[in-house]
Parts: C-alpha cells; structure tokens; sequence
C-alpha cells in the first residue's frame, strides 16, 4: 500500500491546493495567512530530497502515513499485547480511502495528524507510567499540531476529560507538569503567535469565520457531511469504529478508566461537532480527517477488551468479521480508485470529479507560455490563488507570477522578480468571467485580448481562461490593508455577502467569490 501512495503521489500531478502550499514551501515567512506553516515545511523536507517534483511534494505525507500507523500500533501494543489487535490498527487506516490513498495528497491535515497521535501515545504512556514528564511530551505534539493546522484544537475537550474525569485528577491538578505542558505546547505554537501579532491576528479571524459562520439549515450539507465520512473512512468501516468508540466511551466513563475517555472522546467529540455544523454550512472534505486514527486504536483495543469481559462467542466473532469485512473492502475500493485514476482512460462523474474538476491546467500554461513567447511579456497575473499556484509549479520560477488580487494571503512573501515586472508587459490568465469583474475599473492597466484556453480531462472540459496582454502598469505587491487589492478581511467575511447582477459584480474585490465556486465569501474562507 506505500508502494501504491508512492506511485499515486508520483503519477499525479499536483491539485491546486497542493500546489499553493507548494509555494509556501517556497518562502520564509512565520506563517501564513490561512495556515500555519507545518504543511510548508513538511512539503521543504520531500522537495528537499527528491526536487520540486509531484513525489518530491507529496512524500512528506508518504511518510507521515507510515509515522501514524507505527505510533497506532504501539499504542494498541501497550494497551492489549494482542498481535491481532496491532494488526488491525495498522490495516484500518490503510482501508480508509482518505488515508490508504489520499494521505499521499498534501495538505495541513496530512501534516497535523502524525503529531496530533503523537500527543495521544504520549498521554497513553503517561496512564501507563504515571510519570508526569509525558505531559511535557503531549504539550510538544500539541503545539507541533497546531503548527500545521488549528482544528486539533478540538481534542482539548478530550484532554480535559483525561485529566478531570479519573479518580486521578486530583493528584494531577496539583501537580505542575500539565500547566508546563501548556506552555511547552504555546511556545512550539510561538511562530504562528508571532507572525499573527505582527499582522492583524489574521490567521485566527480568518479561520473563526467557519467557527461562527451560519447559513440557515440545509439537508444537502448534512448529506454531504455523512457522506463524505462513508467515502473517506469506508461504507463498512465507518459504523465498525463508530460502535467501537460508542462501546469504549461507554466502558471509559463507568469505570472512569483514562486512556478510553481519553480515545473515545477524541473522536466522538469533534464527531458530533461537525455533525451540528453541517446542519448549516458544508463541513469541509478534510475536516475530520484528524481524528480517525485515534478511533482505529479505539476500535481495535475495543475488540480485545470484550473479550476480557466475557462478552458471548457470537458477539466476538460478529465483531470481528465486520472488522475483517471492513479492511478486505476498504483496501479492495482504495485500490479500485488508485487504478481509476492512474490506469483507467475514463471519466465517469464528469465536471463533479474531485481530482478531474482540477486537472488540465498544464493546458493553460502551455498557452500561457505561447502567448509569452508571442508579445514578448515577461510575467503572469492572476486573480485567483488557484490559478496563481499552478502557473507557479507549472512554471517553476521561469517567470515571475504575481495574483494581483487577494494580497493578504501573500505577507512576507519574497520578491516574485520585480525586476522582471515594472516597466514590462505581462499576461493575464484567469477564469471565466473573472476578466469581466469590477475590479478591473480600479486598476490603470491596458488589456489587450490574446485568447482563450480549455482545461479539460479525459475529455471532459472543466473551466475556460482568457488571456490578454497587460502594459502601462506595475502591481502593487503590497497595498494598503483598506485596498480591494489586500482583501483578506473581506474573505474571513468581515463584509457582507455580496449581490451579483450577471457577470458583473457590485464590490470590486468580489473576483474572490466568482473564483471559489461558493454562494458566498466565507465559505471560501477556509480553503
């Protein structure tokens, strides 16, 4: 299964998410505007090896993959001594497609997750030792957590039940190793704090936006939400965990045993949070997606321990033939998707395909590049991060490429090359409309129709992009923080919603919302 997540990660090119991070990896900066910079080195440490390649991107979550599995399997080894329980620890994750497959596809989560079990095996050790040094080790993985991504957060009501709920709290409360591990885990934070309090705190308002964000109810999000969890962690998987932690959180919170309040409240939390979210707003892909491992390691010590109990034969072996079923099917539909996308000639959901609806973009730069060659321009504009990101890794710093738009999300960024800009024409490439938005009426620029290209996969066409010849203009890199040109705030929507009339739009930073696909800006706030 590594082998089949090097090949993917090798074969596939990057999606544009991938390839925005990609360019972080690129810069110096503390943090970033909408994460934290985990996923920006983790993609430095592959590049670093094997080049700035589609594996050389991915293999930091290659790695992070086989990180993750190696510390379930000690946990359960500590918690069961039982090989066949280790074994399933080490086979569920594989048979979830998120993390059989997809773990091979860089992003914030992939980054967090290793770090984030990392932090329940130390609390595990810590319940098995009683040595209050493995809170200083929790506090470490916490903050390099939260490094990469601020949703693991969620696992604090976990902790807390973990140090409250046991007949131990006492003992624990009045003991200073979990106060340091506060502040060990704030001072691994500590790149983030500062970049944050030299601008603005904008990481935090802007990813508070999904925190508060309400939409009004919608059966369609909640769908989405359930059936995401199906697709992602498996049709036979998900309800096989899901008892497995509703028996654990059971057995934990009677017995006040730590470590399964500690594993059970880990997921089933979070679990119930996004559900109560998706009855308003679409809870993203990969939300989640942090907290399963952690309710494999349940499942599987779940397995051992009704056997301790005395539960009947036939409850046993009912148990343990859907957990078989589950990892038999998951690793067979994980490898059927493997060899939909890099075998198979077909597109069978059309534009609605995931890795499809963001293919095709070595088509724009070819014409991108032709059109360079035509006038002679010497830079690319874009104005979306999309776009931006893949003329980026497609062009592999042979030209300057600048989103002219969105500049908060590119603070502390290095010089693109301005050299190469002011007093030189450039070309736009953006998606339609984009090229007609009102933003347009605010910059002095001259455009001079050039053409258009098709993004299509497997002979399906996703999105057309105009280019046109810009002159008479340089970009500003950095704008006032009140420009249509900076708009962070205006994504973390510290504006209301805006209304389209036709192509045209009425706010001249509205080019944001026609780009992201949504029906309004926060939800794009988190990409």
């Amino acid at each position: 299964m590594t082998l089949l997540r090097i090949v993917y990660a090798s074969v596939i090119e990057l999606r544009t998410d991938e390839a925005y991070y990609w360019t972080w990896s690129k810069e110096a900066a503390l943090s970033f505007l909408d994460h934290p910079p985990g996923i920006a080195w983790l993609i430095r440490f592959g590049t670093a090896i094997f080049g700035d390649t589609n594996l050389g991107a991915r293999f930091g979550g290659i790695v992070a993959m086989l990180v993750t599995q190696l510390l379930l399997a000690d946990i359960v080894r500590r918690l069961t001594h039982d090989v066949r329980a280790i074994v399933f620890a080490v086979l569920m994750p594989e048979a979830a497609l998120y993390y059989g497959l997809l773990m091979a596809k860089v992003a914030p989560d992939v980054a967090m997750i290793p770090f984030a079990v990392a932090m329940m095996w130390s609390l595990v050790r810590l319940a098995q030792s009683g040595d209050g040094g493995w809170w200083l080790a929790a506090g470490l993985f916490a903050g390099l957590a939260m490094l990469s991504k601020f949703t693991v957060i969620m696992f604090a009501p976990a902790v807390a039940a973990f140090l409250l709920v046991p007949d131990w709290r006492w003992r624990w409360l009045r003991s200073p190793y979990p106060y340091l591990a506060v502040l060990v885990a704030i001072a691994a934070f500590s790149p983030v704090l500062i970049w944050n309090a030299q601008h603005d705190w904008a990481s935090f308002r802007f990813q508070g936006v999904r925190a508060t964000a309400n939409y009004g109810l919608s059966l369609r999000t909640i769908g989405d939400y359930i059936g995401l969890q199906f697709g992602l962690v498996g049709f036979v998987m998900l309800p096989v965990v899901l008892t497995g932690l509703v028996l654990t959180a059971w057995r934990g919170y009677r017995t006040r045993e730590p470590v399964a309040i500690l594993l059970s409240t880990a997921v089933l939390v979070p679990f119930v949070y996004f559900f109560f979210k998706s009855l308003t707003l679409r809870v993203g892909d990969t939300w989640p997606m942090f907290m399963w491992p952690v309710g494999f390691a349940a499942t599987a010590v779940n397995l051992v321990t009704m056997r301790k109990e005395g539960w009947s034969a036939r409850m046993l072996e009912s148990s343990l033939f859907w957990v078989r079923t589950a990892i038999v099917s998951g690793i067979g539909f994980t490898i059927i998707v493997f060899l939909y996308y890099v075998a198979a000639p077909w597109n069978l959901l059309g534009k609605l395909d995931p890795i499809g609806a963001e293919a095709g973009y070595e088509q724009v730069a070819a014409r991108a590049q032709a059109a360079l060659d035509e006038t002679g321009a010497t830079w690319i504009a874009t104005t979306d991060y999309r776009t931006y990101a893949m003329m980026r890794w497609l062009f592999r710093g042979r030209v300057p490429v600048i989103e002219i738009n969105e500049r908060g999300r590119f603070q502390d960024f290095r010089d693109p090359g301005m050299d190469k800009i002011k007093g030189h024409a450039g070309i736009y490439v953006g998606r339609e409309p984009d090229d007609r938005s009102s933003l347009w009426e605010s910059i002095p620029v001259k455009r001079e129709p050039l053409g258009q290209a098709a993004r299509s996969w497997r002979g399906v066409v996703t999105d057309t992009y105009v280019l046109e010849k810009l002159t008479g203009w340089t970009p500003e890199l950095s704008p006032p923080k009140d420009s249509p040109l900076f708009l962070w705030k205006v994504l973390a929507g510290a504006y209301p919603p805006l209304e389209e009339s036709g192509t045209s739009v009425a706010r001249p930073w509205s080019i944001a919302r026609s780009a992201s696909g949504w029906g309004d800006l926060p939800a794009r706030a988190v990409l």
